[in-house]
């Protein structure tokens, strides 16, 4: 929530000169689709890594699948069908949706970047060389 509200003061205190909502919503819905962009090209980047490793390449899988059923579960808890926050609700949705998609970013990246060497508990990430 705190991020949701700093994201909101944020794009007012920088982009709202000029801009009217529709605009603010545009832009918010451009970084989401930036961020969704930047996700599928890890997603697909780790599937590049790994094609070798069936098992991993499965799991990853059904464990993306899952996250962008949790992601859009998610997505009506916040904003639920009934609720409507006016014309500010589709910037608020992009931002949230953005969010959660960066998040996700970072935990995928692991498999890419790797860890340090020594984790015990890395599973099947990379060691970084």
């Amino acid at each position: 929530m705190k991020k949701l509200f700093f994201y909101l003061i944020l794009l007012n205190t920088f982009n709202s000169f000029g801009q009217n909502q529709n605009e603010l919503n545009s832009n918010a819905n451009k970084q989401y689709k930036s961020s969704d962009s930047t996700l599928n090209s890890v997603y697909k980047q780790i599937l590049k890594v790994y094609s070798t490793d069936a098992t991993f390449i499965k799991n990853i899988k059904t464990a993306q699948n899952l996250w962008i059923k949790f992601r859009d579960a998610e997505l009506k808890v916040k904003f639920p069908e009934n609720y409507s926050n006016g014309s500010v609700q589709p910037m608020c949705t992009s931002l949230y949706l953005t969010d959660m998609t960066n998040d996700r970013i970072r935990t995928l990246r692991i498999w890419l970047d790797g860890i340090e060497e020594g984790n015990v508990c890395s599973g099947s990430m990379r060691r970084k060389e």
